[in-house]
Protein backbone atom coordinates (compact mmCIF):
# COMPACT_ATOMS: atom_id res chain seq x y z
CA UNK A 1 0.00 0.00 0.00
CA UNK A 2 1.45 3.37 -0.95
CA UNK A 3 1.93 6.12 1.62
CA UNK A 4 -0.90 8.09 0.01
CA UNK A 5 -3.23 5.08 0.31
CA UNK A 6 -2.20 4.60 3.94
CA UNK A 7 -2.84 8.25 4.73
CA UNK A 8 -6.23 8.13 3.07
CA UNK A 9 -7.15 4.92 4.91
CA UNK A 10 -6.25 6.43 8.27
CA UNK A 11 -8.19 9.58 7.43
CA UNK A 12 -11.23 7.44 6.65
CA UNK A 13 -10.98 5.91 10.14
CA UNK A 14 -10.79 9.13 12.15
CA UNK A 15 -12.40 8.45 15.53
CA UNK A 16 -14.03 11.88 15.57
CA UNK A 17 -15.29 11.72 12.01
CA UNK A 18 -18.91 12.67 11.50
CA UNK A 19 -19.26 10.24 8.58
CA UNK A 20 -19.70 7.28 10.93
CA UNK A 21 -22.42 7.87 13.48
CA UNK A 22 -24.21 5.42 15.74
CA UNK A 23 -27.70 4.83 14.30
CA UNK A 24 -29.13 5.41 17.78
CA UNK A 25 -27.87 9.00 17.51
CA UNK A 26 -29.44 9.72 14.10
CA UNK A 27 -31.96 12.57 14.20
CA UNK A 28 -34.00 10.76 11.52
CA UNK A 29 -33.45 7.25 12.89
CA UNK A 30 -37.10 6.77 13.79
CA UNK A 31 -38.27 7.41 10.23
CA UNK A 32 -39.12 4.45 7.97
CA UNK A 33 -36.14 2.85 6.25
CA UNK A 34 -35.16 4.29 2.89
CA UNK A 35 -35.82 2.57 -0.41
CA UNK A 36 -32.14 1.74 -0.74
CA UNK A 37 -32.03 0.22 2.73
CA UNK A 38 -35.17 -1.78 2.02
CA UNK A 39 -33.79 -3.18 -1.24
CA UNK A 40 -30.38 -4.07 0.21
CA UNK A 41 -31.88 -5.51 3.39
CA UNK A 42 -34.21 -7.70 1.33
CA UNK A 43 -31.24 -8.99 -0.67
CA UNK A 44 -29.18 -9.67 2.45
CA UNK A 45 -32.11 -11.34 4.21
CA UNK A 46 -32.67 -13.65 1.25
CA UNK A 47 -28.97 -14.54 1.08
CA UNK A 48 -28.79 -15.21 4.81
CA UNK A 49 -32.03 -17.19 4.86
CA UNK A 50 -33.43 -14.72 7.40
CA UNK A 51 -36.86 -13.14 7.66
CA UNK A 52 -37.21 -9.69 6.08
CA UNK A 53 -38.97 -7.13 8.29
CA UNK A 54 -40.46 -4.30 6.21
CA UNK A 55 -41.43 -2.28 9.27
CA UNK A 56 -37.92 -1.36 10.47
CA UNK A 57 -36.91 2.25 11.03
CA UNK A 58 -33.81 3.74 9.38
CA UNK A 59 -31.73 3.08 12.50
CA UNK A 60 -33.04 -0.47 12.97
CA UNK A 61 -32.47 -1.24 9.28
CA UNK A 62 -28.90 0.02 9.50
CA UNK A 63 -28.16 -2.24 12.45
CA UNK A 64 -29.82 -5.21 10.75
CA UNK A 65 -27.81 -4.58 7.58
CA UNK A 66 -24.61 -4.63 9.66
CA UNK A 67 -25.64 -7.94 11.25
CA UNK A 68 -26.52 -9.56 7.93
CA UNK A 69 -23.36 -8.28 6.26
CA UNK A 70 -21.36 -10.11 8.91
CA UNK A 71 -23.42 -13.26 8.42
CA UNK A 72 -23.21 -13.23 4.62
CA UNK A 73 -19.64 -11.94 4.30
CA UNK A 74 -20.73 -8.79 2.47
CA UNK A 75 -19.88 -5.23 3.36
CA UNK A 76 -16.98 -2.85 3.81
CA UNK A 77 -15.43 -4.74 6.73
CA UNK A 78 -15.43 -8.07 4.93
CA UNK A 79 -12.73 -9.01 2.48
CA UNK A 80 -14.36 -12.20 1.28
CA UNK A 81 -11.55 -14.25 2.81
CA UNK A 82 -12.38 -16.68 5.59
Amino acid sequence: MSQQDQNQASQNQEPHSNTVKDPDDWSTGDEPMTGAQKSYLKTLSDEAGEEFDESLSKAEASKRIDELQQKTGRGANNTGQQ
